[in-house]
């Protein structure tokens, strides 16, 4: 089975949801940890690396991608 490719600032879908009811979450601190924080209510939770990775469906913005309020004219 392949590893799943993640970075600091990725923005990723998860299985289950937050009890806010958003399921997407940003990856603010990478290590033997993965710190993410929620999108809705920007709560952040600590998971171990190996439940991080079985718990995230896949990526829906990469870290590099822009914003939509920050594109330029």
């Amino acid at each position: 089975m392949e590893r799943k490719t993640f970075e600091l600032g990725d923005v990723v879908l998860m299985k289950k949801p937050h009890p806010c009811g958003a399921n997407e979450m940003e990856i603010i601190r990478m290590g033997m940890d993965i710190r993410i924080k929620c999108v809705n209510c920007k709560h952040s939770i600590l998971l171990p690396r190996a439940k991080f990775e079985k718990s995230m469906k896949k990526i829906l913005r990469p870290a590099g991608e822009a914003s939509t309020g920050d594109q330029a004219p």
